[in-house]
């Protein structure tokens, strides 16, 4: 079964604006990492289940590091690319959205 297609190719110009000065993503050769600070454990762990549910839904699956009680690094990749594609810039945009939860 071939891979989808936003595992396939990368929108260079989209993938620039989410390393945009202040975004918090940085690009590690083929791979995309961004740390996020929480008030405390609770609020780490929660974080990591709305990353854990967006991850599930959009069937593309981040390592998730939580260090430290309340830091999560995430680090995104497509492994069957063997590198940097749309569904890794897709799914960051989703993480950073999943950073608060609708309401707070």
């Amino acid at each position: 079964m071939p891979a989808p297609e936003n595992e396939t190719r990368l929108d260079a110009a989209a993938l620039a604006s989410l390393l945009a000065p202040g975004s918090g993503w940085t690009q590690n050769d083929d791979s995309l990492t961004k740390t996020f600070t929480f008030k405390g454990f609770k609020g780490a762990v929660a974080f990591v289940n709305r990353v854990a549910d967006a991850a599930n839904a959009a069937n593309h699956h981040p390592d998730i590091h939580l260090e430290r009680y309340k830091t999560v690094r995430i680090v995104l990749t497509t492994h069957i690319a063997h590198g940097l594609t749309d569904a890794d810039v897709d799914l960051a945009r989703t993480i950073d959205a999943a950073e608060r939860p609708t309401g707070a």
